[in-house]
């Protein structure tokens, strides 16, 4: 069986009674499959991650568990010649919102985030992509023409007629304002050469670039006052779109285009390496981003270079946590006039462990109060939410405690790095959630 990401990683798994139900075929992608061990961790819903849509729908069929026995049917020609376009697959796969969570919290590791592009990818092979998978997974491409973009956005979110018709012809639910791109971009901005500075490169994310440039306009700010020389990473020399922003990827990820995926990831590794070899830090702003740097970049077959990047990038607290434990600067704050504060994590922050640096670095600003939300996925996984199919679901997602804590705390700010955890908590309550780096930057002395 041809798999279109690397899973040599899973080539040492298979010794030993616990992975004895490795399926028949799919080599080392099977061996990911296989390593559930039937723990049924996947199937809480006390505090933690996973699994999102056993959660909300209390259902067997919707945990991490279940999906693997789809998967070792599917491996082991139980659903036929085509087993990735089976409706069994895709209906044990349909409310997979690819939070991580099963990663983190299950023992063994199971990474369904992975497995789901696997799939996708190939069922793409064999019955093409949908006209809406394309839509999601190319906005990188589409922000290449935003104002265009921009405008169409804004007449479809102000005209029902036209938001009804997107849903019919493409599934794109109407019951939701899309995002809309910002009217201007960020534009890179350097900080000054200064030698006694120390460097560090700022990896500006699409969703950051296009849809929130505060946000990285922030992260130079609050990163120049903590005594960094800040560099804004853009595209190598030689680079095949050279006038195009660089892109983790996470998009074509998301939708099982993983060629695509590649040559984005390519053109960041190229980006790069210079820091790298100079050992200058990478930082990020969106964990989706940033974790696609960490994490998924390894699935994509690329070289030795991605093990040094995941090694030298950070998210961007991540950074100041790990900066002023090693150097002891001091980022001169004041305090804020604001209620005790509401903290949201990204699933992707949760799943590796990034909180606590989110809460460390909060706790810089004097007599700034707040509560981290204990919930699982918002429900917005990326453009789940925004899938007809899926809107009531996302919703459902996002009611089993996250949105309640909002609603009993009406004048608290909310904090959130996630680009879709922010629409989603504006969707479900009118509130504006607000990334770290804002805030950093309003406290700044």
């Amino acid at each position: 069986m041809k798999t279109y990401l690397d899973w040599s990683a899973y080539d040492n798994y298979g010794m030993g009674d616990a992975y004895s139900g490795i399926p028949a075929t799919g080599g080392a992608y099977a061996k990911a499959v296989a390593v559930c061990i039937g723990s049924r961790q996947c199937q809480r819903t006390a505090k933690g991650l996973m699994c999102p849509s056993f959660r909300a729908t209390e259902e067997f069929a919707h945990s991490t568990q279940a999906r693997v026995q789809a998967f070792k049917a599917a491996l082991n020609g139980e659903l036929g010649p085509t087993p990735f376009t089976h409706p069994d697959l895709a209906e044990a796969m349909d409310l997979c919102v690819a939070c991580k969570g099963c990663k983190k919290e299950c023992p063994n590791g199971v990474d369904m985030a992975l497995i789901k592009t696997e799939f996708l990818a190939q069922k793409h092979a064999l019955t093409g992509a949908s006209p809406r998978t394309r839509l999601f997974a190319h906005l990188p491409r589409w922000l290449t023409r935003r104002r265009l973009l921009r405008a169409l956005v804004r007449l479809r979110n102000g005209q029902p007629g036209l938001a009804w018709l997107g849903e019919r012809l493409l599934g794109i639910t109407a019951r939701r304002p899309l995002p809309e791109p910002a009217p201007v971009p960020f534009a890179a901005r350097y900080s000054g050469a200064e030698e006694s500075r120390p460097r560090v490169a700022l990896f500006v994310d699409t969703m950051s670039r296009h849809y929130a440039p505060e946000i990285p306009a922030a992260a130079v700010d609050v990163l120049t006052a903590a005594g960094y020389q800040v560099e804004v990473l853009g595209p190598a020399p030689g680079d095949p779109e050279p006038r195009r922003a660089l892109c983790c990827g996470r998009t074509y990820l998301s939708n099982g285009l993983v060629e695509e995926a590649r040559a984005e990831a390519r053109r960041v590794l190229a980006a790069v390496r210079p820091a790298l070899e100079a050992g200058i830090p990478v930082v990020g702003l969106e964990p989706a981003c940033l974790y696609a740097l960490k994490d998924d970049f390894y699935s994509l077959a690329l070289g030795e270079d991605v093990a040094r990047l995941a090694k030298q990038c950070y998210m961007f607290e991540e950074f100041l946590m790990r900066e002023k434990d090693r150097r002891g600067f001091e980022l001169q704050l004041k305090p804020l006039d604001l209620p005790k504060a509401l903290l949201h994590g990204h699933c992707h922050q949760k799943a590796f462990g990034a909180t606590k640096s989110l809460r460390k670095v909060l706790g810089w600003i004097p007599g700034f109060e707040f509560e981290l939300v204990e919930a699982s996925c918002c429900g917005m996984g990326g453009s789940f939410g925004y899938e007809a199919e899926h809107d009531g679901m996302s919703r459902k997602m996002a009611e089993l405690s996250l949105m309640p804590a909002i609603r009993q705390a009406p004048e608290a700010p909310i904090l959130a790095d996630g680009f879709s955890c922010r629409h989603q908590i504006e969707d479900c309550t009118g509130r504006r959630p607000m990334h770290i780096a804002v805030l950093l930057q309003q406290a700044l002395a």
